[in-house]
């Protein structure tokens, strides 16, 4: 076996144990957390009816099961969240491609963007109520003004600054704007893409649970509103916990497409 061979292996196994500890400090630093958390609460060192405990909060997901209310609500943010993420992302991915086919327009609407992506959004709900309905369909839109434009600056912003010595090479051989677009812009930005998609998931369950707190009686945003107005503490932070696990769930599988992507060379 050749010297680069061994440096190779040497290298990968690096790697693999460097991926190993930082996934065991990620899972003691949670471990730790709720033990602190638990034991604070035992010693009376805080109030649970203020801050709740873990054990306190595992019963209550467990009273959610037995009573079958909780898939329900899950189910129902899960599919508000899966169809807000999706839109989302291809309107994102849309208007950024138009944008970077259209220039002028780009400049134009550039501003206009930035205002609609800082303006706040829990401010429109009563609007967006009128406008649409109190229904799930107020619930996706608050989702998209959360998550598109924000998608759209920054896959925009990752077109705009790709290498352009490859843009150069393609138009010395006299390709068009569309064989650029799809050679050149698109694969370099697979990456820039993916990490838009990882934002997107996140914006996409605020939109939702923002979405949920305004119009729903049903979701994970009912169950914390429910629980704020009743006083509940521990159906609050029960809520935020699994919606937590579902945040961190999609943003896995978002890892995991990545990685089929990369060893597929793209």
């Amino acid at each position: 076996m050749s010297t680069s061979s061994l440096e190779h292996q040497k290298f990968l196994s690096q790697k693999k144990k460097e991926k190993r500890k930082i996934c065991l400090f990620r899972i003691l630093i949670l471990i730790l957390f709720l033990g602190i958390w638990q034991i604070a609460a035992e010693k009376k060192w805080i109030n649970t009816f203020l801050s709740s405990s873990p054990k306190m909060i595992l019963e209550t997901i467990l009273n959610l099961c037995k009573t079958n209310d909780l898939w329900n609500h899950i189910a129902i943010t899960i599919y508000e969240t899966i169809l807000s993420f999706a839109l989302a992302s291809f309107l994102g991915l849309l208007t950024a491609a138009f944008l970077w086919w259209k220039p002028i327009i780009a400049k134009i609407v550039d501003p206009y963007l930035t205002v609609l992506n800082s303006l706040p959004k829990v401010a429109l709900g009563p609007l967006i109520i009128i406008w649409v309905g109190a229904s799930t369909n107020s619930i996706i839109f608050m989702a998209l003004l959360i998550a598109t434009f924000l998608s759209i600056i920054d896959i925009y912003h990752a077109f705009i600054t790709t290498d352009n010595h490859y843009i150069t090479l393609m138009k010395s051989f006299h390709a068009k704007k569309g064989q650029i677009f799809f050679k050149v812009i698109l694969p370099s930005n697979l990456e820039n893409i993916i990490n838009s998609l990882k934002i997107n998931i996140g914006m996409s369950f605020i939109g939702v649970i923002m979405g949920e707190l305004l119009v729903s009686k049903k979701g994970l945003g009912y169950l914390i509103m429910y629980g704020s107005q009743v006083f509940n503490i521990n159906l609050v932070i029960a809520s935020v916990f699994i919606l937590g696990l579902l945040s961190f769930s999609f943003y896995y599988l978002i890892c995991l497409f990545e990685k089929k992507l990369q060893k597929k060379g793209l």
